[in-house]
């Protein structure tokens, strides 16, 4: 018996127009969805906090190595003679030989509203602020850079190449807690039972990973929550936000 098969060949007519529009829309909607999945700009946040407290673990250590190999450490190194220039505060009472600075890692020199000081630093001390990066030398470890402290005469080297700066690195023309910058101070040696050769770094962190979720700012040990802390003291730096 034959069959007669008709064969009808089905021909490819490409998308319709709504099944176009159909694609595009579920497309839109994912792509929007990935965006708030992901926030890049949370993500970039979140990758300059993290540097930012590698940067200040590097720095802690470095100094600490330079306290405990030599016999006459110096947390302003080149300045400390030059009672001008210095940055440690070491006197017994305020403000004196406006030793008391504030080092920032930013080459601008910002104002800072005096504020109170805490326990380890000598009371009624006024800050003022100094900018010592410039270009190339901002991480100097010879005495030039934005922390003057000397690692470069360290028998064996320097423990690191530079002094890292802020990856952002930007100061306001007066001071706020919210500039995206490192500050540096530090105390020589110890008078009126004050602790001798203690220093303190602050940074500012940014993102929502770091500021709320895990907020690195309120669980430093510090006594300040406006900033993240570390140091061999964190009572150095005011607990106002306005340096």
């Amino acid at each position: 018996m034959n069959f007669n098969l008709n064969i009808k060949e089905k021909h490819d007519e490409g998308f319709t127009l709504l099944e176009l529009l159909i694609v595009v829309s579920i497309i839109a909607i994912l792509s929007v969805a990935l965006v708030l999945v992901l926030n890049p700009a949370e993500a970039l946040k979140k990758s300059r906090d993290a540097q930012r407290i590698s940067d200040m673990s590097t720095m802690k250590t470095a100094l600490g190595l330079m306290l405990t190999s030599t016999s006459t450490p110096s947390l302003d190194g080149l300045f400390a003679a030059a009672a001008a220039a210095s940055i440690c505060t070491t006197g017994t009472t305020g403000n004196v030989a406006s030793a008391a600075k504030i080092a920032y890692s930013a080459s601008t020199a910002p104002t800072v509203t005096p504020g109170t000081n805490a326990a380890d630093v000598v009371s009624g001390v006024v800050y003022s602020g100094t900018g010592r990066a410039s270009g190339s030398n901002a991480g100097d470890v010879a005495g030039s850079g934005w922390i003057p402290a000397v690692l470069s005469n360290l028998t064996g080297g320097s423990p690191i190449s530079n002094y890292p700066i802020d990856p952002t690195n930007t100061v306001s023309t007066t001071a706020a807690s919210t500039d995206l910058v490192y500050r540096y101070a530090c105390q020589n040696a110890g008078v009126s039972g004050k602790p001798g050769y203690v220093f303190e770094i602050d940074a500012q962190l940014e993102s929502d990973a770091y500021t709320i979720t895990e907020n690195k700012r309120a669980n430093d040990g510090g006594d300040n929550t406006s900033y993240y802390e570390v140091g061999t003291s964190l009572k150095l730096l005011p607990t106002v936000t306005t340096f």
